[in-house]
């Protein structure tokens, strides 16, 4: 297990060299109103949007390609790296939510812990949201936030999701320096059975404390530290279907987290342990 992480930063330094960069969009874009973005597929699978990266100096942006032609706005997921970490060594994940229609602002900082690279993201998508010469002119839902990481990044979802503009969050294997009561937003805390690194009774303390909050708990059966690394695996599908629920009011995602025999729950395959606190009780699916 502990081989895996320099050979997942060496692989990201490769991988940095080649990544692609957005172009500029033309200056007569015109706004798209708020609508419903099309889901194909379940949440597992790659979306139906062909995607692009734009790497700056202080966020990475991973969105649909052709957002300039977009008709409908797009909800923004900022994204926390773990402690050394870059965002391409997460670049199949934040590309996966890219292509289910998300715009994903990832900080370029191997110390995220204090939310502010994340926070820039919010307030770089604003100002392209608002430049006739960008691609983004338009096209961001900055009325749906939400905000995720790995590791010290996942403590760092946490921070954030203090934000009033954030609203939910996605910590995976989060590590402890973070408080969750300031957190106003649902949240799916996530762990890994075998993470030696981040236990999971450390991210149950998380969920234990977010009584104020619906909070859902999932331990992902045999993942240790580094599986999201990469592959992301057992932990793009649930992570998707949260947000295409939460940000896009993806109504079939819904049973996936919450009432009778939600999907997770029964999963024993994928989960070694799932908990759903009392503000889960009756959560409300989208309505059209």
């Amino acid at each position: 297990m502990r081989a895996r992480r320099p050979l997942a930063l060496l692989s990201a330094l490769v991988l940095a060299l080649s990544v692609p960069v957005g172009a500029a969009a033309p200056a007569n874009a015109a706004p798209a109103p708020v609508g419903t973005l099309s889901a194909v597929g379940g949440p597992g699978e790659p979306g139906p949007y062909a995607t692009a990266v734009e790497v700056g100096a202080v966020t990475t942006l991973y969105y649909p390609r052709d957002i300039a032609d977009s008709d409908v706005r797009h909800p923004v997921i900022v994204w926390g790296n773990g402690t050394f970490a870059f965002p391409v060594v997460y670049r199949d994940l934040l590309l996966h939510w890219a292509s289910h229609g998300f715009i994903v602002a990832a900080a370029n900082t191997p110390q995220s812990n204090l939310g502010i690279s994340m926070r820039a993201g919010i307030d770089l998508l604003t100002h392209r949201d608002a430049d006739p010469g960008s691609v983004f002119h338009g096209r961001v839902d900055l009325e749906n936030i939400g905000a995720s990481g790995h590791s010290q990044g996942g403590a760092a979802s946490i921070v954030v999701g203090a934000d009033p503009r954030v609203d939910t969050v996605v910590p995976i294997q989060p590590g402890p320096l973070a408080d969750i009561d300031r957190v106003h937003g649902p949240a799916l805390l996530l762990s890994g059975r075998r993470d030696g690194i981040v236990f999971p009774f450390l991210v149950r303390a998380f969920y234990h404390d977010a009584d104020h909050i619906p909070a859902v708990y999932g331990e992902v059966r045999g993942a240790d530290h580094f599986t999201v690394v990469g592959d992301p695996g057992p932990f793009a599908a649930p992570t998707t279907a949260w947000f295409r629920l939460h940000l896009m009011d993806d109504a079939s995602a819904h049973g996936e987290f919450f009432g009778p025999g939600c999907g997770i729950c029964v999963d024993t395959d994928t989960w070694s342990d799932v908990r759903r606190n009392a503000l889960t009780d009756g959560f409300p699916a989208p309505t059209a």
